[in-house]
């Protein structure tokens, strides 16, 4: 193979490498943590709000991981009149889980759930305040 012919190659296959690169990353699945993301932040302060009256409470063991028995038990203080507690996936939004609050005292299974990291966020309301409380857990 004389000169012309080797960088000719090299040229082919350096684009061949490009394109297929190219193909492969459009084809891959790109999540926002969330669909309405600008508004969510637009009312952040409202978050901000809730999380620094959290911090007031004494909220030590809100959130406890069985893993033995694949369940999470979540104790919230003080009476709630509503909320809801959502398991969150950063990696895949679609196995996100929404589950209303019905007590102060809960039990979330963890059994359907894919191992891998998870953050646990609870909102929850006693009738006239709202509060938010986020941990994180690594689920095997």
């Amino acid at each position: 193979m004389n000169w012309g012919g080797a960088i000719t190659l090299t040229f082919v296959l350096f684009a061949s490498f490009i394109g297929g690169m190219v193909y492969w990353m459009c084809r891959q699945r790109v999540d926002l943590v969330r669909d309405d993301y600008y508004q969510t932040e637009m009312a952040y302060q409202h978050q901000i709000d809730r999380a620094a009256r959290t911090a007031m409470l004494n909220t030590a063991g809100l959130f406890a991981y069985e893993p033995g028995r694949k369940q999470i038990l979540v104790s919230l203080p003080g009476p709630v009149s509503r909320g809801e507690i959502t398991l969150y996936r950063p990696s895949d939004r679609r196995q996100d889980v929404r589950i209303p609050v019905r007590d102060a005292r809960q039990i979330v299974s963890t059994a359907r759930l894919a191992g891998g990291y998870w953050k646990i966020q609870v909102v929850w309301s006693d009738g006239q305040v709202d509060y938010f409380s986020e941990e994180e857990l690594f689920i095997r």
